[in-house]
């Protein structure tokens, strides 16, 4: 399946800032008829508004908020494309004091967010003729690192969903995609010490509409992404494999 954005309608999440303002732009430059800027506080998308007029409708989400993201799915009734790209990220280890507290935050916004997302908007994209549902994941996904590893987990989590939205969307036509950046370049990033080596938040963008073209479900965006995809790649196909003879016998 593929799905060009010229003329059709996008929804953001997060897209005042780093990622989620990439992807703005990038839906933009590709001549989406419009971009709904789903931020917490509307006044944090003035600038956007400004810069590209009436091409850009802010529009109030949080992801911790049932009833915001309830809202948002009446008034965004044309939405065509929704990109889940709010997020958040502790520093927690597994024996970190806090880590509890780390993973509940976490597991709310990263995978009850994201779930939440998905049954408001599921009905609209299907009333629209199926459109996209991107999810942004991480490397953080499918590999732990200790020093996150609560963050990992409720990656892993946003993972699993994300697969099974592929398959629960599929008849009604909705193309769901993967995405899985390694250590990018925001404020988030700044906060875990990426530092200069990440990659930009644009080549994640470009990613994300070209896998939403190709039809593709897993988009590793760069370096660092594309290292540990083509390794989970090969893993996965396996384990794809496995099940089916299993199934099989």
């Amino acid at each position: 399946m593929t799905f060009d954005i010229k003329n059709k309608n996008v929804l953001i999440t997060g897209a005042n800032r780093g990622i989620g303002k990439a992807i703005l732009e990038e839906a933009i430059s590709r001549r989406a008829a419009k971009v709904y800027a789903a931020v917490r506080d509307l006044d944090s998308a003035s600038s956007l508004v400004e810069k590209y007029g009436d091409r850009v409708v802010p529009i109030r989400v949080d992801l911790d908020d049932s009833a915001s993201i309830k809202s948002a799915a009446e008034k965004a009734s044309d939405v065509d494309v929704v990109v889940n790209n709010a997020g958040v990220m502790k520093i927690a280890a597994a024996m970190s004091d806090d880590a509890i507290e780390a993973l509940q935050f976490e597991m709310n916004v990263n995978v009850y967010g994201l779930m939440r997302m998905a049954h408001a908007f599921a009905p609209t994209l299907k009333s629209n003729g199926g459109g996209a549902f991107v999810q942004l994941n991480s490397v953080a996904s499918v590999k732990t690192f200790s020093d996150f590893a609560t963050y990992c987990a409720s990656k892993a989590a946003s993972y699993a969903i994300t697969q099974g939205l592929r398959d629960s969307l599929r008849d009604q036509g909705t193309h769901v995609l993967s995405v899985h950046p390694g250590p990018i370049q925001t404020d988030m990033g700044d906060a875990a010490g990426f530092g200069d080596s990440a990659g930009s938040p644009v080549d994640v963008a470009k990613a994300i509409f070209d896998g939403i073209v190709s039809g593709n479900f897993h988009a590793w965006p760069d370096e660092v992404a594309q290292q540990v995809g083509n390794a989970y790649q090969s893993f996965a196909e396996n384990v794809v494999e496995a099940d089916m003879q299993e199934s099989v016998a």
